[in-house]
């Protein structure tokens, strides 16, 4: 399937103004990225397939029971949705005996950016061009379990829609490069970055958690002054941009908006892997001490308690060795399963 989406939170995000002129260039526009199918969708139904008319970041059947319901910060989806976590989580599940009555063949997984995130829950809705979704308890279509760093999920616990604390599952490794397939800007690391005419694309002001990261990684690395001469050259939006900087950032590169992206090392990683013909990965090893954690908490009193019980269960065994093989930092013992106190 072919998969283009096109989101905007009912908060209303902002249109953003056309893009620098200097930021277009007479190029000529590239390929866009035609996304990747995450989940398996029966071919007896209807499906729109055309860039704007399908979701990339909603996985799963609205309509249908759903049993359990994740919403997640999007930047770790190419582990969540591997095919090394969903499936063996219903394999495991039917040969446990508390477990194995459990219906998980709707398993509904939401990847959007931690502000989306909290958004969607604290206005309850979420629009998809002319489509409206509610976000209730009597819909349905609400969360069992939520990830993301330890500031959103506080915002969340402040609005008593989660419980007290997390739990860490992952560290990811800093910041990496992201260019087009063949380098042809010779992009070798984080000083090429300095060179007159590269165009750069981050997580924008919409995902301060991100930007924050890099920004802290790029002052540290490269000096303030040198990070503002490369902010100059920030494609800040471009058509069809949509504030989530896992779709952004391989868009804007492969239409020739941007010449790299400064994005999550197992993004980059991913990119390059799933869309080679499009893109390539630059690493940037002393960036690493720059990491981030993801941790994870259940909702208050959630709508599918056995089958959020059996995913905890079943996710903290097994997300320590799955997600370092998808560019994430063997994570420590003591630092795996940790407890994050939201408040």
């Amino acid at each position: 399937m072919r998969w283009r989406t096109f989101l905007k939170t009912s908060a209303a995000i902002p249109v953003l103004a056309p893009m620098a002129a200097e930021a277009s260039s007479n190029r000529e526009c590239g390929e866009a990225v035609v996304w990747k199918a995450m989940a398996p969708v029966a071919a007896t139904v209807p499906a729109l397939n055309g860039y704007t008319d399908t979701v990339a970041d909603i996985i799963g059947r609205l309509g249908s029971p759903i049993s359990p319901a994740i919403f997640t910060e999007g930047n770790h989806f190419p582990a969540l949705l591997s095919g090394e976590i969903i499936e063996p989580f219903r394999t495991w599940a039917r040969g446990q005996a508390e477990h194995a009555a459990l219906a998980l063949d709707n398993i509904v997984v939401v990847t959007l950016p931690q502000p989306m995130i909290v958004d969607m829950l604290l206005r309850e809705g979420i629009s998809l061009g002319n489509l409206t979704l509610e976000l209730s308890r009597a819909s349905g279509f609400y969360p069992d379990i939520v990830m993301g760093s330890a500031p959103p999920l506080t915002q969340l616990r402040t609005a008593s829609i989660v419980e007290a604390q997390a739990r860490v599952f992952a560290r990811n490794l800093g910041l990496s490069l992201v260019v087009e397939a063949g380098n042809p800007h010779a992009i070798e690391g984080l000083e090429d970055l300095t060179r007159s005419g590269i165009r750069v694309r981050m997580a924008s002001e919409n995902e301060p958690g991100a930007r924050s990261q890099y920004l802290g990684a790029l002052n540290a690395l490269v000096g303030p002054e040198t990070t503002k001469s490369i902010l100059a050259r920030e494609t800040v939006s471009f058509p069809g941009r949509l504030g989530i900087q896992h779709r952004d950032i391989p868009q804007a590169i492969a239409q020739h908006y941007a010449d790299v992206g400064i994005i999550f090392h197992h993004l980059a990683r991913y990119y390059e892997a799933a869309y080679p013909g499009l893109f390539a990965l630059v690493t940037a090893p002393v960036a690493e001490s720059f990491s981030s954690t993801i941790a994870m908490v259940s909702v208050v009193d959630p709508l599918r308690a056995q089958a959020t019980k059996a995913f905890w269960e079943f996710f903290f065994e097994v997300a320590r060795e799955v997600y370092p093989r998808y560019g994430f930092v063997t994570i420590s013992e003591p630092e795996f399963g940790a407890t994050i106190p939201l408040g």
